[in-house]
């Protein structure tokens, strides 16, 4: 019978000629986890100001109806505290859609800023891999052509 040929041994040594450096994996895994607590910043502080700014929406929100809930002397009372309201409510939603679209804003920059800084430090760490590698291999390949 015919016997199969055992490549364990030949795949061991073509993998060991190619050498993997484990520490561009857990550099890469550090940055990854820097970055992500970087973003993970932006959004909670966003997610603190939106909740801050909308508490405070309602609780002036509040207080204006409040003043509309008060018994009044004539019928046209009701119509001009309900009017006022209205107008006062109208106000409130400008002013705090306004500051909405500063945290949107202000989260997207330093978003970007974020991601940017990732860009150029990813290619720098590509970059230094690439040379890395490249002066591995050609050291494999010096060593192998002169012990032949």
């Amino acid at each position: 019978m015919t016997k199969t040929t055992d490549f364990t041994k030949v795949m061991q040594d073509m993998m060991a000629s190619f050498p993997v450096d484990a520490s561009a994996f857990q550099n890469a895994f550090k940055t990854q986890a820097a970055y992500g607590e970087k973003l993970a910043a932006v959004a909670l502080a966003a997610a603190e100001k939106s909740t801050e700014l909308s508490a405070k929406w309602a609780k002036d929100s509040l207080a204006k109806l409040s003043e509309t809930a008060k018994a009044k002397a004539e019928p046209a009372d009701y119509t001009k505290a309900a009017t006022d309201f209205a107008t006062a409510a109208a106000e409130m939603a400008a002013e705090n859609l306004a500051a909405f679209a500063e945290i949107a804003k202000k989260v997207q920059m330093d978003t970007v800023e974020v991601m940017l800084a990732a860009g150029k430090n990813a290619s720098e760490e590509t970059t230094a891999a690439m040379k890395k590698a490249t002066a591995d291999v050609t050291a494999q390949v010096k060593k192998a052509a002169a012990a032949k």
